[in-house]
């Protein structure tokens, strides 16, 4: 049995194929009466959506979304929401020469060998245009996060592409929305846009990314010990994201290089009678409950396998061909994952706030 599932009181199911009529996602859990309408979730997916611009796909798809149950009058019932976007600009004759080729770097040979049967139109359910029917979900979690918790603010951005690396010192949130690459950093941005150009035009190849999403405001305490970590969430949820090799939470892998005292954020507390932290090496989660401080989570975006360069591989009957993937593919998919990073964001938020809200009441322990 395939899993397309995800949460625990806010939950989505999401379904449909690259190259199929339609995709989209089943929300259950959400709270009744919360403000929500199609364009409230539209803003999200128009940021995911291919064709955007001259660094992203060039499939073009509006990614119109449609609230077909859940919803009356403009609020949440409290029932499942069911979302649905069609797919308008299919080629599926660009993968005729690839139906009985396995593509390196893809999902062909694995789900060949689990299921004996594939769709090769774009990969099917292992195609990055799975994530459009996560962002719609993610759409609705935001608008229940707004009526519940308001002060939450979920922020994501590139911080790296290939070796390329934003300079933290002039990190500005403000520029994040004003290049292709949700890059905080005008001046990598403009960096990465002609070293893009490059590798897309002359050297017929692709690149990885690293992306980060923060998530400010949420109010300490929500996640639980051991089996229900809220960095375990966050970890499974940016880990699902097709592509993605690897997840950190604050310091990451790099907290293997500090010393316990470098590492240690140190608690002292706040003229307002609330904690506050020396540091962020946690990423604001210690025993997997938030402390109150952002929370920080990093994943890496693998280059897209889909290039014109000639790969070899094998057919389904064993004997060996070499693979040049034609079609409309991302040079860098890592940039298109900033929202979806943010959407799987907004969901485990979501679901940890409910799973608190009903195993503790909000109820705090007492400092000071």
């Amino acid at each position: 049995m395939s899993i397309n599932s995800f949460g625990h009181l806010f939950k989505f199911t999401t379904w449909g194929e690259s190259h199929g009529p339609a995709l989209g996602a089943t929300v259950d859990g959400c709270p009744p009466n919360v403000p929500l309408d199609a364009p409230m979730i539209q803003q999200w997916l128009n940021k995911r959506r291919p064709g955007l611009n001259k660094n992203t796909t060039q499939r073009q798809e509006a990614d119109a979304v449609k609230i077909l149950s859940g919803v009356f009058e403009g609020r949440t019932t409290g029932t499942p929401i069911q979302l649905m976007i069609e797919n308008t600009d299919q080629r599926s004759k660009d993968y005729g020469d690839i139906a009985n080729t396995f593509r390196p770097g893809h999902a062909d040979i694995t789900y060949h060998q689990k299921y004996g049967l594939r769709d090769y139109r774009g990969g099917g359910r292992s195609s990055a245009r799975e994530t459009a029917s996560r962002v719609a979900a993610g759409g609705v979690a935001r608008e229940a996060i707004a009526a519940i918790a308001p002060n939450v603010q979920i922020r994501g951005y590139m911080t790296q592409m290939g070796a390329k690396k934003i300079d933290p010192k002039k990190v500005d949130w403000n520029q994040i929305d004003q290049n292709d690459f949700f890059c905080p950093d005008m001046d990598a941005a403009a960096e990465w846009n002609d070293y893009l150009a490059w590798l897309r035009k002359d050297d017929h190849n692709s690149v990885g990314a690293i992306i980060e999403v923060v998530a400010r405001g949420v109010p300490a305490g929500i996640g639980a010990p051991v089996y229900a970590k809220l960095d375990t969430d966050l970890s499974a949820a940016m880990m699902s994201i097709n592509a993605v090799k690897g997840v950190e939470i604050g310091e990451g892998m790099a907290a293997a290089t500090l010393t316990g005292r470098e590492n240690a954020d140190e608690i002292f507390m706040g003229a307002d009678g609330q904690p506050t932290y020396s540091s962020n090496h946690a990423g604001g989660i210690l025993g997997g409950i938030s402390t109150g401080q952002d929370i920080v989570v990093r994943f890496a975006v693998k280059p897209t396998s889909s290039i014109l360069s000639p790969r070899q591989s094998i057919r389904m009957d064993g004997t060996p061909t070499e693979v040049i993937t034609k079609g409309r593919h991302d040079p860098c998919v890592g940039i298109r994952a900033v929202p979806v990073g943010e959407a799987m964001m907004a969901c485990v938020i979501l679901d940890h706030l409910l799973l608190d809200r009903g195993q503790t009441g909000g109820v705090r322990g007492k400092i000071g």
